[in-house]
């Protein structure tokens, strides 16, 4: 009995090491609407700490891709993002958000989808990692809408040791709508700002000019009541944890100014602005929309190095 009891006790303590195994693997949650997927990049170190990465707004998946019609913007930004942290010994989850992807079958009607199922997936998310015992501990990561996704997702959550924001929007949806709309005629801005009013109010609209139903459809409409309740500033300005802020200067689709609104609320935070990094993390040394198109379709370019290097700053100080 007793050489039984030693061999059990071996076995014991060899297990942690017979279960990791550096790579990708891959990972699930279940929801009420059905399975989300996911892949977990594992460093070759043991009991790293994790980072959960949260992609941006539309049809962009785990990896940073985005389908549009039946084009794919393929440039792998989160998943070279993982690979990046991986070799710095930083484990990551990264997931196709519900109805995108491998996570298509999760998928609400858009006309019963809201703002706050994305912020309950990645607390999902979160509370999945917590019961892990292969990590540390746990980092949120948000890109682009996922800031604010993340931010939410972390406010008042003990099991979140820290938060990055990467490109977040410093000001609220409804208002960032107004402001690329400022140089349509006078008349359209007022329609935008008068509909945007009444979604604010939690009041649907129903004369929807043809010209703005892409945009303001009766089916989007609750989904754009859930999001506008949410200012980043707020939201960022109650976190609790250390958070960084990270933003590049040749983003065209989220500026600095963005960067130093959420500084701006939340004075504890660290800011730090890379020269030459794009929105999809990536080297560019202008704002050409057209020259940056080719980074938008190159998963071959890396991400920018000194992304990598904040980040693991921040995670392992």
């Amino acid at each position: 009995m007793k050489r039984k009891n030693v061999k059990l006790m071996m076995l014991a303590a060899l297990f942690p090491m017979l279960c990791w195994a550096a790579g990708e693997q891959p990972i699930s949650l279940g929801t009420p609407t059905g399975e989300i997927q996911g892949r977990v990049m594992l460093p070759d170190v043991e009991r790293p700490p994790v980072v959960l990465i949260i992609a941006g707004s539309g049809p962009t998946d785990m990896d940073g891709n985005s389908l549009l019609g039946a084009v794919t913007l393929k440039n792998n930004s989160l998943k070279l993002l993982a690979e990046g942290l991986a070799r710095r010994g930083i484990a990551s989850l990264r997931y196709d958000k519900r109805g995108i992807a491998s996570s298509a079958a999760a998928g609400k009607e858009e006309k019963d989808l809201r703002f706050d199922d994305y912020v309950a997936d990645a607390r999902g998310w979160i509370e999945l990692l917590s019961e892990d015992s292969r990590f540390s501990g746990i980092f949120v990561v948000g890109h682009s809408e996922g800031s604010l996704i993340g931010m939410l997702a972390s406010e008042g959550n003990a099991k979140v040791k820290g938060f990055v924001s990467i490109a977040g929007a410093g000001h609220p949806a409804y208002e960032i709508i107004e402001t690329q709309m400022s140089n349509q005629p006078a008349e359209v801005r007022q329609l935008v700002k008068n509909i945007n009013d009444s979604l604010r109010a939690g009041k649907a609209v129903n004369d929807v000019p043809v010209g703005l139903m892409a945009l303001y459809r009766p089916s989007v409409q609750p989904y754009l009541m859930s999001w506008y309740r949410y200012d980043p500033r707020e939201v960022v300005a109650c976190l609790e944890q250390p958070v960084l802020l990270v933003q590049g200067d040749k983003d065209i689709q989220v500026s600095v100014g963005d960067a130093e609104a959420l500084k701006a609320a939340q004075p504890q935070a660290e800011l730090h602005l890379i020269e030459n990094m794009n929105h999809v993390l990536k080297s560019c040394d202008t704002v050409d929309a057209g020259v940056q198109q080719a980074t938008y379709t190159n998963p071959d370019l890396p991400v920018v190095e000194e992304l990598l290097n904040v980040i693991e700053k921040f995670i392992k100080p």
